[in-house]
């Protein structure tokens, strides 16, 4: 792709993006991880980070039109009290101040990093309930480390038990995969716009997931 075709592509998506409402609200505000999220973080850093990373996702999906995307008039962050570190449910993503409050590292880079994987279920197809929930998060996590806000502590390329284990597991298998056919993620996740099977694997790739896998560790001696 030509570089003025680039540029006219991420200029469309940002037109996009800017059709689409970011909001953000902190409810954990007296509690000591909302006020490190205030001053490490911060809303108006959030609001912008949801919107960089919904064009990633568009990008990442191959979904240059809207008509491709999930009909999502808006996304919106909420701080909370709460336990566990972040869900997303009807486009809302709730991040817990508990998690903000205790984390030990760069916590700005951590939320960017959760940010883009929460992001993700907002936008991302499931397969109408069908793919399983190691999918969906390995899906998820791919996104966060396609653009470059993987934490030291995830699990190395060729570790893992099995390819839908989840998160950081399934998210590097994912990576083998997509390098041997670009865009593969981009192609697995619209096909499971109608449903899912496993079978979307071999239709992409030509060998089963459980093929797949086997080479995945074979590569990295697992």
């Amino acid at each position: 792709m030509k570089l003025q075709q680039v540029a006219a592509l991420l200029l469309a998506l940002a037109a996009s993006a800017s059709a689409v409402t970011f909001d953000a609200s902190n409810t954990a505000s007296s509690t000591a991880g909302g006020q490190r999220f205030n001053q490490a973080v911060g809303l108006d850093y959030s609001k912008q980070v949801l919107s960089d990373a919904s064009t990633f996702i568009w990008t990442t999906f191959n979904q240059r039109s809207t008509a491709n995307r999930k009909p999502v008039d808006a996304v919106t962050l909420v701080v909370e009290n709460i336990d566990g570190v972040a869900f997303a449910s009807n486009n809302r993503i709730h991040l817990s101040s508990k998690y903000v409050g205790g984390y030990s590292g760069n916590v700005k880079a951590e939320v960017t990093g959760v940010l883009y994987h929460e992001a993700t279920h907002v936008w991302q197809w499931n397969g109408q309930g069908k793919a399983n929930g190691g999918l969906i998060e390995g899906i998820a996590d791919y996104v966060r480390l396609k653009a470059g806000f993987a934490p030291a502590h995830w699990r190395k390329a060729g570790e893992g038990d099995r390819w839908d284990q989840g998160y950081d597991v399934t998210a590097r298998f994912l990576d083998y995969c997509d390098s041997l056919k670009p865009g593969f993620v981009a192609e697995l996740n619209g096909k499971m716009k109608g449903g899912y099977t496993d079978d979307f694997f071999a239709q992409i790739l030509g060998k089963s997931v459980q093929q797949l896998w086997k080479d995945y560790k074979a590569k990295y001696g697992g």
